[in-house]
């Protein structure tokens, strides 16, 4: 059993990351458009869209204007047609890009509707193309994070040129270094019904299998618009979260009976739920902290789920040459502010989001559904990608089983989860039990000494302290688990917290506060032992790595 446990920890729990989430590529950071109702540049939008204007071609200015009209003409002179694709064409060598270039003739349609088709465009940022049949064209627009489902939200539309009537049925790649490259996609079409065309105004409803409903384009200024939902929210239609809290584990032992309970492995990593709309991904950590910035890795996640409103809960994880989840990898990829810095290090250190839970999907919160329910939704999202997986669950088979082969596999434990339970915002319960491989302890850093020998001047030690109800209590110090890179690291946080007070209430005796270094108890980190002295102390601890996730007032004593 558990050897089938580990084969499906390398071959179906980690699908497509080589031994184990072995050889991640980190992703470098795009501009992102936030689509919300102001007025974006001309030359901003056309950035964070992905494009690229050729030598020699008309700027945004050369768009033709909308024309007045309250009806669509059937079929306009092939003069004004070719006039209209003046600018398409200027953009596009046709030897260099399978994009149709309008001279394919099309046979009349049955239906006097005009039509519409919205395409997925994975440029440099990932947008969605809104095309409106009209006077012999496609008259387009680019909307950075599609079609909106909530008239209380207003999203970006960026008018682009005219395209031709055959562009609706293409699919397929835009070769690197051309306008628009990367792939496009068909994400809906069908038929729409005409009911106001200004310039400054297109009022329209749109009959397709995903994009439903009464919307209305409209002027904002300069060459951008907007686009509204006039029709009420969808039916069931819940907006996306801002803020889910992850539920939280409680420390234990294996269930007595395995029946009602699956088992996943417990991730070395940080507890990041994940919000994506629009194709844009945000990540908070389990103490309401944005880290998105830096992890661009996560990236690639929002392409990936696009058009489709998500918030998911999982761990952000960094793994070693042999595959194996490392905490202490992962601290150098924490407190980076500098861009530059932060892609470099995303080379050098890549990460991985492994998805454990989906908490919202498409417009409903799953938070009161059965474990086995969110599960089903989740793998339905096919998370298979370089920088982002969904592990497997274990719902048959024995703990004990899964715990020896997280053990063998080097891995901090499992998580036993009750199949029936609904997600607990922010709660801490029974129906999650975390069971370990080795003992960890959370723990506040009240202070440093300094090294000695070779390591004068640098950190020796860190005075360790757990909450208690007088205050910070002291629990001992940890010397060993650090390199040199992660010391100064270290230094560099702790320093400008120092104070000439200690911050511990009691359990620092005299000896040990000799040529110690005090500092604000406001950071948590967490250390591996052996056990507990008979004064409370750390027993042989080690230092794992910073938890910039935790709050002081989150720890607690695992038992």
């Amino acid at each position: 059993m558990t050897g089938c446990i580990l084969w499906q920890l390398e071959v179906v729990g980690m699908r497509g990351l080589a031994v184990v989430f072995g050889n991640l590529l980190g992703l470098g950071q795009a501009v992102l458009m936030d689509g919300h109702a102001r007025r974006v540049p001309d030359e901003e939008a056309r950035h964070a869209l992905g494009r690229r204007e050729p030598p020699n071609s008309p700027r945004r200015s050369g768009v033709r204007p909308l024309v007045a009209t309250t009806r669509v003409t059937e079929k306009a002179p092939p003069s004004a047609v070719a006039s209209a694709l003046t600018t398409y064409r200027s953009k596009r060598d046709p030897a260099k890009t399978p994009e149709p270039m309008g001279t394919e003739k099309r046979g009349r349609r049955s239906s006097v509707k005009p039509r519409f088709v919205i395409q997925e465009h994975h440029a440099r940022s990932l947008h969605w193309d809104l095309r409106l049949e009209h006077d012999g064209v496609f008259v387009s627009w680019a909307l950075p994070k599609g079609i909106p489902e909530d008239p209380a939200t207003n999203h970006l539309a960026v008018r682009t040129e005219d395209h031709p009537l055959d562009y609706g049925s293409f699919e397929g790649d835009i070769p690197k270094g051309e306008y628009g490259a990367g792939h496009v996609s068909t994400w809906d079409e069908g038929e729409y019904e005409l009911e106001k065309w200004r310039d400054s105004e297109v009022m329209v409803v749109l009959q397709g299998s995903k994009a439903k409903g009464r919307y209305v384009l409209f002027l904002t200024g300069g060459q951008n618009w907007m686009i509204h939902r006039m029709d009420p929210r969808p039916e069931g239609f819940e907006p996306l979260p801002d803020l889910i809290r992850p539920m939280l584990a409680l420390a234990g032992k294996l269930p007595a009976n395995d029946e009602g309970w699956a088992y996943e492995m417990k991730w070395d990593g940080i507890r990041a739920v994940v919000y994506v709309d629009g194709g844009r991904a945000r990540a908070l950590s389990r103490n309401d902290k944005d880290i998105t910035a830096s992890f661009p890795e996560l990236r690639a996640l929002g392409e990936h789920l696009g058009a489709r409103p998500t918030v998911l809960d999982g761990e952000i994880v960094a793994f070693d040459g042999n595959g194996r989840p490392n905490f202490g990898l992962l601290q150098h990829r924490l407190h980076l502010t500098s861009t530059a810095e932060i892609a470099r290090r995303s080379r050098e250190v890549p990460v991985s989001y492994l998805a454990f839970d989906c908490l919202h999907l498409d417009g409903h919160s799953l938070l009161a559904q059965s474990y086995d329910d969110r599960r089903e939704r989740l793998e339905s999202l096919d998370l298979n990608g370089k920088s982002f997986a969904t592990p497997e669950s274990f719902r048959d088979s024995r703990g004990a089983d899964v715990l020896r082969a997280a053990q063998e596999s080097g891995l901090e434990g499992v998580v036993a989860k009750r199949k029936t339970a609904p997600y607990f915002p922010g709660e801490r319960r029974r129906e999650w039990l975390k069971v370990k491989n080795f003992r960890t302890q959370e723990v506040v850093i009240g202070g440093w000494t300094e090294g000695k020998g070779s390591r004068t001047g640098s950190l020796g030690a860190l005075l360790l302290g757990m909450p208690g109800s007088g205050g910070l209590v002291y629990v001992g110090k940890v010397g060993t688990g650090f390199d040199d890179e992660t010391r100064r690291e270290l230094l560099e946080v702790l320093k400008p917290l120092e104070r000439s007070t200690r911050p511990f209430s009691s359990g620092l005796r005299g000896a040990e506060s000799v040529g110690a270094h005090f500092v604000e108890p406001v950071l948590v980190g967490e250390v591996q032992y052996g056990e507990w002295t008979a004064d409370r102390h750390l027993r042989h601890p080690s230092w794992r790595g910073l938890r910039p996730d935790k709050e002081p007032e989150e720890v607690v004593l695992e038992q």
